[in-house]
């Protein structure tokens, strides 16, 4: 997809690739400290049960989808099925996973393909990518808050932690909710409307109405369309519970157990992680770091946390070359495609 790979191009710069660089020596670090022979002997463990953790995950994908769906207007469900959505969501996933852009580079990705081969003006299809990824971030703190009282009161997470994962914590969710209400009370067509008075804002004349537009069909989402995106906002909590049981999972076949408040705790800072580190591609290093630390304090096995790590990297790679692999054969001509 030639718009795709342009975009992409044009919008990575050195400093990314830095943020990739420092991922990679995180992680060649952590592998350094663990015993690696432990570790592949515990992935090894999981045999055939990597098809249910993928399956887990395709729920997930599934109910992302929903969410999304819920946030398009209804009279642009005709232009394109729940599986052209999927397709498309699972499209802009891979791009997501392996551009050096802060996991953003799929989302004006997925705007081109609705466009281009379903018909949903840029318009219409940012829209909805805006308002299904503000859905996802309230989603998060929801998830995030829940899962570090749960860490506060069992002691999931080391002492030494709990200060800074809270700060972290109140840190997303102070910007989120200023997002929010960016959107909500149209504060960018505002804004630009006041700085177009201006001697230097003559420029912003030229994409005010663009703005305007944009402000307008994000207010209504919010309101008119309220009870959507509440429910848009559950099937993505959905979603990130879909993690917890995940997680509960594939320690359950390392022949590790933990109970459900425990995988929940462990993930939520593992998401708090990535969510404070969102300028490393894919939470190259990161994701390892914090699967180590809190796993390890919860069950002494530091190895165990590295092993699950990379069982999560397989069903990953799984999903980026699903994602790919629609990309290559769905939409690399010019014209509508349904599979």
């Amino acid at each position: 997809m030639s718009d795709a790979s342009s975009f992409v191009k044009k919008t990575i710069n050195p400093w990314q690739i830095v943020f990739v660089i420092v991922g990679i020596g995180l992680l060649a670090a952590i592998m350094w400290r663990i015993d690696m022979n432990a570790v592949m002997s515990q992935v090894i463990t999981i045999g055939w049960g990597i098809l249910l953790v993928i399956g887990i995950y395709l729920m997930a994908f599934l109910c992302d989808t929903v969410s999304w769906r819920l946030v398009l207007r209804p009279n642009q469900h005709h232009k394109l099925s729940f599986l052209n959505l999927f397709n498309i969501r699972m499209v802009g996933a891979a791009w997501n996973k392996v551009t050096p852009i802060f996991g953003m580079a799929g989302e004006p990705i997925k705007a081109i393909l609705l466009r281009r081969y379903h018909g949903v003006n840029y318009q219409e299809g940012a829209a909805s990518l805006v308002v299904a990824k503000t859905a996802n971030l309230i989603a998060l703190v929801i998830f995030l808050a829940s899962g570090l009282c749960l860490a506060l009161i069992t002691d999931a997470l080391p002492p030494a932690y709990r200060v800074g994962a809270t700060i972290a914590l109140l840190m997303l969710t102070t910007g989120i909710g200023l997002l929010f209400l960016v959107q909500r009370f149209r504060l960018s067509s505002k804004s630009g409307s006041w700085l177009s008075r201006r001697w230097f804002g003559k420029p912003i004349l030229r994409i005010l109405d663009q703005m305007h537009a944009l402000d307008e069909r994000l207010a209504e989402a919010y309101t008119t369309d309220r009870r959507r995106f509440v429910m848009s906002v559950i099937m993505t909590l959905a979603n990130w519970l879909l993690g917890v049981l995940e997680l509960w999972f594939i320690m359950w076949l390392l022949d590790v157990p933990v109970t459900l408040t425990e995988a929940w705790c462990i993930e939520a800072v593992v998401e708090l992680v990535r969510a404070a580190t969102f300028f490393i591609p894919a939470g190259i290093g990161t994701q390892e770091a914090a699967l180590v630390l809190v796993i390890g304090h919860i069950t002494g096995q530091a190895p165990l946390g590295l092993a699950v790590s990379f069982i999560r990297r397989a069903r990953e790679l799984f999903y980026v070359l699903w994602g790919f692999g629609i990309n290559w054969f769905a939409y690399r001509s010019g014209t509508k495609v349904d599979i």
